[in-house]
């Protein structure tokens, strides 16, 4: 997609040269006067701002503040006059060019500002990002299922497709998506991971396609959503399937069109990013014939799909992360330890509901367990207490409960086990932890 470009000049026979000579490498916008300028800058949202410093209806200059802030700026003058340049480059003018213009010249100045503007859209990125908790990105495993993963993925990375990924909680969808982040051109860019099940409902539109001031009680700024951050990069929208309808219907927008707009806001943005989803629903299709997820969403995203296979489907893999993981943990432990071939045979005899997530808890855990002996042995593997089989469950009432009654107290013994975590009581009910949250919303069982 071309970068937006707009061109304030009150000279036609100017003004359409430079419009001529940028067309081939962006879109390109005229304004002959201020009038017609800000008409244009409160709907759209350019990349860069080339206008005259003296318009008809107004001397640029006291407008400075107003351009800087729709884009990156760069002021024409047939004057060459110091203090102007001074002034406008202390405002925060991105560049001062005198009349008449070199077309190479110009190009050159437009392309080194957009470089600037993404290296410190991406540096803002990157330092908002450097307190999240260490994650590994290692493809680990060289089973028959998983190394055909691995192989979509070097398929489908150098494209611009859409992809699908499906599989249960814990297998590794967000590792996939972001490796085929990783082999694409888009590498250099950001991926931004949306985690469609945690994000409150009443904000969700909010935190994907930013707002603008105002539009809500406590807006208080402008603030730009997460699509805007992935921009030219990869949106990876894990747990698609809990989205919103009203949301559903925007998403496709992006993905048609690449534009949307701010919550609250009439500019249509621009946008270019990639979109990687994943769901762990294997009925998405069939939700979308309910009327439950959009059926023209879902062929939207589902252009390549990719099924990331559970855990005791890999069963041989299962020694090779768990090694994996005693070795890259979080922990400050200093003692190399390893696994005995008993702990090892105890690891493959389970059949890992949680898949991957949990055999990293599981090895973790045994970590903290084994103390200061070198050796992890069977006693030091803990199981999610969540995940045991054939577990009696016992819940006694006084009377005859309702339906309503039942799933509450069940819900709330399930929350008092495992401390809130909604991830681990999802995994029980065996539904999603969008699902979970908006029970206990229901129940009025916590904030």
């Amino acid at each position: 997609m071309k970068r937006q470009i707009l061109v304030i000049e009150d000279n036609k026979t100017l003004n359409s040269l430079i419009v001529s000579g940028l067309s081939n490498e962006y879109k390109v916008s005229s304004a002959y006067n201020w009038k017609q300028a800000k008409d244009y800058l409160d709907a759209n949202e350019p990349d860069v701002i080339i206008s005259d410093l003296k318009l008809p209806d107004a001397w640029v200059c006291d407008h400075i503040e107003y351009l800087i802030n729709a884009a990156p700026t760069i002021l024409l003058t047939a004057y060459a006059n110091v203090g102007d340049a001074v002034m406008a480059i202390k405002a925060g003018v991105s560049e001062y060019l005198v009349k008449p213009i070199l077309p190479e010249k110009l190009l050159l100045t437009i392309e080194k500002i957009i470089k600037t503007n993404e290296l410190q859209f991406d540096c803002h990125f990157f330092k908002k990002n450097l307190k999240n908790e260490y994650k590994d990105y290692a493809m680990i495993g060289d089973t028959e299922s998983f190394n055909k993963v691995k192989e979509l993925i070097l398929a489908v990375a150098p494209s611009d497709a859409s992809v699908l990924i499906t599989g249960e909680s814990g297998t590794g969808k967000e590792l996939i998506a972001r490796h085929i982040h990783e082999n694409s051109v888009r590498t250099e860019r950001n991926f931004v991971v949306v985690d469609c099940c945690t994000i409150a409902e009443n904000v969700f539109e909010s935190e994907l396609f930013g707002h603008e001031k105002g539009s809500f009680t406590g807006a208080d700024r402008q603030k730009k959503g997460l699509i805007e951050e992935a921009k030219g990069g990869s949106l990876f929208l894990d747990e698609i399937g809990e989205i919103d309808p009203k949301i559903q219907t925007k998403l496709l927008r992006v993905i048609e069109t690449g534009t949307f707009r701010r919550l609250g806001g009439n500019k249509v943005l621009n946008v270019n990013v990639r979109i990687i989803s994943a769901t762990n629903r294997q009925n998405l299709l069939e939700m979308g014939e309910s009327g439950e997820f959009r059926s023209d969403l879902y062929y939207r995203l589902n252009v390549f799909s990719i099924v990331a296979p559970p855990l005791r489907e890999r069963r041989k893999d299962i020694e090779l992360l768990a090694h994996f993981f005693l070795k890259n943990h979080k922990f400050s432990q200093r003692i190399d330890k390893e696994l005995t071939p008993g702990s090892i045979k105890k690891l493959n005899l389970y059949n890992w509901p949680g898949n991957i997530r949990e055999l990293k808890n599981v090895i973790e855990r045994s970590i903290i367990l084994s103390g200061n002996s070198k050796k992890i042995k069977e006693q030091h593997l803990a199981f999610d207490a969540g995940q045991k089989q054939n577990s009696n469950v016992n819940i006694s009432f006084s009377k005859n409960p309702s339906l309503d009654e039942l799933t509450c107290e069940y819900l709330t013994m399930l929350l008092d086990e495992f401390s809130g975590h909604r991830y681990e009581v999802a995994n029980i009910l065996d539904i999603s932890e969008r699902s979970v949250y908006r029970m206990i919303k229901r129940y009025n069982l916590g904030d």
